[in-house]
């Protein structure tokens, strides 16, 4: 897991660019999405982290977005994940 406002703009960018993050979440709400997500992205910064997988996501307690994971939050709420 990687927060947001501990690495710089351009880091992150190279870091996307190169597949190194795939996912982000918001650390407080405890929801990770895809990064193209609009409601991942009006999120405050300090809360931001960032994901390789799904996998850490879920090993760190996050759980799906309901709004760009739609039938990986309705898994999830069905308690199938």
């Amino acid at each position: 897991m990687l927060q947001h406002n501990k690495i710089s703009d351009s880091d992150l960018r190279n870091k996307i660019k190169n597949s190194e993050i795939c996912f982000g979440g918001n650390r407080k709400l405890k929801i990770y999405g895809m990064l193209k997500c609009s409601s991942g992205k009006r999120m405050k910064r300090e809360n931001r982290v960032f994901f390789l997988s799904e996998n850490e996501a879920r090993q760190n307690g996050f759980r799906p977005c309901g709004h760009c994971m739609k039938t990986d939050y309705q898994n999830w709420k069905n308690g199938l994940i």
